[in-house]
């Protein structure tokens, strides 16, 4: 009688590292724990956080192996990255940004490892750099044009991002890859039927209009301001923008204009929310302001959520997102008379919520993650 066979040793997942520095309350830090959230059920994920401040930070997967970094900088962790790149030999790393990515690199280089890396880019650089001088835009961007060549990849975030990335970079555009944000999670629709959360969005006299984000030049919450008191002024409407700019004057100064426009009773400003979709998912329009973006997290979370929407149509993404004007008006940037008309129009004639909701079915996080990880060579095409 021959002897049964030996039970198989498991195979050994494979070994993912991610570098971000949880920095504020922005799209990115949002994101890339979101992408952690399903790597994990693929991958072993090992965490590097070069800062540990805001909202987000608190939403990473307790299967995730955190490990921050005492650097506070990227520049300053080079060392300890090549520390982790020596000792847990990852099967990859995953950098967010461009400074970390750079950073990475040079870790690499001194671990003397062979662990692929990739960087993760999500804003429209040469927008982003087009109020600077050429000096400033050269320091900028000729470090990526020297560095970048030695990355296994480079993951933008829209088709908008990608060319941008090829431009700036000279890299061959086989190895910049376009992967749709994860910004559709399974919890999404749990999120957004949590209890009301303000008198206006269960009181419906009149449509809310929805603002979201940082309050930062990027987002031109001025334009939104204006283009609100104009529309106002034809409509009564009221205006609900979510979100705090790096320092405190950043809202004061958005408050003021409010005040001078005569929109200020209007106007409500409740700060960054742990949970934006409750209030997202019972606006009656949302609108994006931005002078640029990457690919904007909140014009996609509105119209998964069924939410009717108006966008500037500045580089990058709303005109992806958006099919052109298909599933919401596009309106130049900083023209408020044109985006006041634009969300006149939309409040008086919304597209159903279907068909804004099946617009975004590519930015699943689920699927995002698996695409992330067949770019990095972690799961089988075949498993996309």
């Amino acid at each position: 009688m021959s002897e049964p066979d030996a039970p198989r040793p498991a195979a050994r997942r494979p070994r993912l590292g991610v570098l971000i520095s949880f920095s504020g309350d922005g799209g990115v830090e949002r994101m890339v724990t979101q992408l952690c959230a399903e790597f994990v059920g693929h991958v072993e994920v090992d965490l590097l956080a070069l800062k540990i401040r805001g909202g987000h930070a608190q939403r990473i997967p307790p299967q995730v192996n955190l490990m921050p970094l005492r650097a506070r900088h990227a520049w300053t962790s080079v060392g300890e990255i090549a520390r982790y790149l020596r000792q847990a030999r990852p099967d990859a790393l995953l950098v967010a940004k461009d400074r970390a990515g750079r950073a990475a690199l040079a870790a690499r280089r001194r671990a003397g490892v062979s662990v692929p890396v990739f960087i993760r880019l999500g804003t429209h650089l040469s927008t982003a750099l087009s109020r600077k001088d050429a000096l400033s835009r050269w320091l900028r961007t000729r470090p990526m044009r020297r560095r970048y060549p030695e990355a296994e990849g480079v993951i933008a975030v829209s088709e908008g991002v990608r060319q941008d990335v090829i431009s700036i970079t000279g890299i061959a555009p086989q190895r910049v890859h376009m992967i749709r944000n994860p910004v559709i999670t399974a919890q999404l629709a749990t999120q957004a039927a949590a209890p009301v959360p303000h008198a206006w969005l269960a009181d419906k006299a009149m449509p809310v209009i929805m603002g979201m984000g940082r309050l930062t030049q990027q987002k031109d919450f001025a334009t939104l301001l204006r283009a609100f008191a104009v529309l106002h002024a034809r409509q009564p409407a009221r205006l609900i923008v979510l979100g705090e700019g790096p320092r405190p004057e950043d809202r004061q100064r958005h408050e003021a204009l409010a005040q001078s426009l005569g929109v200020a009773a209007q106007v409500l400003w409740p700060g960054f929310q742990s949970n934006p979709y409750a209030w997202l998912s019972r606006a009656d329009l949302f609108v994006l302001s931005s002078a640029w973006e990457g690919s904007p997290n909140a014009l996609t979370e509105a119209l998964a959520l069924g939410v009717p929407c108006v966008s500037t149509d500045c580089p990058s993404g709303p005109a992806e997102i958006l099919d052109h004007g298909r599933y919401g008006p596009l309106v130049a940037v900083a023209d408020h008379e044109a985006l006041a008309t634009a969300m006149r129009h939309t409040l008086r004639s919304p597209l159903p919520a279907a068909v804004l909701r099946q617009a975004v079915a590519e930015y699943r996080a689920d699927l995002s993650a698996r695409r992330y990880l067949a770019v990095m060579g972690l799961l089988d095409d075949a498993a996309k």
